[in-house]
């Protein structure tokens, strides 16, 4: 019996080999190609690049060790993710996250730059714990992931100084939890 390599989950698959290539593009533009495109930071409003970086900051990374740990955790959760919701509402998930994270970085923290998946990876955490959500009951695997989750990223928050974006993993993870709930109530 002859096995093949299928391309079982083309959004999530699509999505890091997209990041890779902007990650190879950073080491060759000596982060260049960050700045321009895959970050997003306090820049002018009349800037269009401005729009563009609020949904492509999650495709770049700052180092190979930022885009394994993302990715890692995408391929792993993604492909189950995309195909109980599909490809359609993954998009827009990675998008809404993205548009989100890059708002609250643009207004509340005006002097940070943003880039990574890391609020995806969050808004994907949270939703899986969505998947076996039935109507008129909350699974406590939701309720034990969303207090762990939202209590690690707080106490990082107050009493770690990194350059981890918790208010990025926090607002992933609520989307992520938000249209998890959304998606299941549909069924």
């Amino acid at each position: 019996m002859k096995k093949r390599i299928t391309f079982n989950s083309p959004v999530i698959l699509s999505f890091v080999f997209v990041s890779l290539c902007a990650m190879i593009a950073n080491y060759l533009t000596a982060g260049v190609s960050n700045r321009l495109l895959f970050m997003t930071y306090h820049s002018s409003l009349a800037n269009p690049l401005t729009y563009v970086r609020f949904f492509t900051h999650v495709i770049g990374h700052a180092g190979w060790s930022h885009y394994i740990g993302n990715m890692m955790y995408i391929l792993l959760l993604g492909p189950m993710l995309e195909e109980k919701y599909g490809s359609v509402n993954i998009i827009e998930l990675i998008g809404v996250t993205a548009l989100i994270t890059a708002l609250l970085s643009y207004f509340l923290f005006p002097g940070i730059a943003l880039c990574g998946a890391s609020g995806v990876v969050f808004a994907f955490i949270l939703m899986t714990s969505f998947t076996s959500f039935k109507e008129g009951e909350i699974p406590l695997t939701v309720i034990l992931v969303a207090v762990i989750f939202l209590g690690q990223q707080i106490y990082e928050g107050v009493f770690l100084q990194d350059n981890v974006s918790n208010l990025s993993h926090i607002a992933g993870g609520l989307v992520g939890a938000f249209v998890g709930y959304q998606l299941n109530k549909k069924k």
